[in-house]
């Protein structure tokens, strides 16, 4: 039952994941409703450099954020199938996906909307109960 829980917890975040790439490159759902912000975005930079644009920096974190819960499902996945006296067997594999899913959680609870939270909260739950099975 741990390795199922723990593979549907990878599977959400990898789904979440490539959802927001998907959405970050192939439609406007990231885009502001007022254009001004885009225009805005498009002609200033951060303060921290002006090799960049704000919105091309939005564009990027938005992509490698998605890239980040891609390659934590892309390790997980296959870790938890082919090796999962691994995972069972090492705290630290058994214990980091709950750690992640959580801190993920946190973030999506103070910036984001419901239907990522929504997502998060089931791999977070899934992660926790594997995690907490598989270390009693």
């Amino acid at each position: 039952m741990e390795k199922i829980l723990f593979i549907i917890g990878a599977s959400l975040f990898g789904f979440l994941g490539l959802l927001h790439l998907i959405y970050t490159f192939f439609s406007k759902k990231f885009d502001p409703y007022n254009l001004a912000v885009k225009e805005a975005m498009l002609n200033t930079s951060p303060r921290i450099t002006k090799q960049t644009s704000v919105w091309q920096a939005w564009v990027g974190f938005n992509a490698s954020h998605s890239l980040g819960a891609l390659f934590f499902a892309a390790f997980y996945i296959p870790l938890c199938i082919n090796h999962f006296d691994v995972v069972a067997g090492t705290l630290w594999f058994s214990i980091l996906p709950s750690v992640v899913s959580v801190s993920y959680l946190l973030l999506a609870k103070k910036y984001w909307f419901k239907v990522p939270f929504t997502g998060i909260l089931v791999s977070s739950a899934c992660f926790v109960i594997a995690a907490w099975s598989v270390n009693t």
